[in-house]
């Protein structure tokens, strides 16, 4: 069964160290982090899990690390509420700073139905870091604002996405709620750019243009209507 929440697997963490071959026991804990990738790439996940494991917390940010991954291969194999858990001793473990695991708290978060708690993860993602990688925070925020008919705040965090990591989606996105918000003609702009992102092939935008023009149509025809004149009574002629 294919999950409808955005795929965490690009989230793992890929340390690469340098070490003696054929050495068992590992002196950098980094190596157990590249063992259980190469597990998880497999879809070995508890195999994986087994490794991250080994990391101590005297490991620092390694030890975050690897929580984080365990979290991600508990989320793997359908277990949301421990991927939950792990996600949130990793931020523990990083005091806070840490926005791949805000996100990935979110992912989770929303599908367990915990849309308020999602949200404020993604809010915590998008304060941890400026990068491109909170762009996805930023577009999972305008998603949960829509949802709720917050129409200029779900405009205001498709932007940033837009502007952290532009997407054909993003602009797609952004367009439908300036056209909720009554900006049609904003949303018609937002219409082009994603086809124009997406190589003019994208079936969903292409239908939101099309219905975006039609309002825009029917708006200037109903403010042509004000140009007919009504005239005051006069007297007839013989009256």
């Amino acid at each position: 069964m294919q999950r409808k929440t955005i795929p965490l697997a690009i989230l793992l963490v890929i340390l690469i160290v340098s070490l003696a071959s054929g050495q068992s026991r590992p002196t950098n804990q980094a190596e157990y982090i590249k063992r259980g990738n190469a597990k998880y790439s497999k879809a070995e996940y508890l195999d994986a899990m087994r490794e991250y494991q080994r990391v101590t917390p005297e490991a620092g940010e390694v030890y975050s690390q690897a929580l984080f991954n365990i979290g991600v291969c508990y989320y793997e194999l359908w277990r949301t509420e421990d991927a939950v858990a792990m996600y949130q001793k990793a931020l523990v473990a990083r005091a806070g700073h840490y926005p791949k695991a805000f996100y990935a708290l979110g992912v989770a978060l929303e599908e367990l139905e915990r849309q308020d708690e999602a949200k404020e993860a993604y809010k915590q993602a998008v304060a941890a870091s400026p990068s491109r990688e909170t762009g996805a925070a930023n577009f999972r925020l305008g998603l949960l604002l829509a949802g709720e008919g917050d129409y200029e705040r779900a405009a205001a965090h498709f932007t940033e996405a837009i502007n952290r990591e532009t997407s054909a989606a993003g602009h797609n996105n952004l367009g439908v709620v300036l056209a909720l918000g009554g900006r049609l003609h904003e949303a018609e702009k937002e219409f082009e750019a994603a086809l124009k992102q997406a190589g003019g092939v994208f079936a969903d935008a292409t239908n939101n243009l099309k219905l975006c023009r039609s309002l825009l149509k029917a708006s200037a025809a109903k403010d042509q209507l004000t140009s007919f004149k009504l005239v005051a009574a006069t007297r007839t002629p013989g009256s």
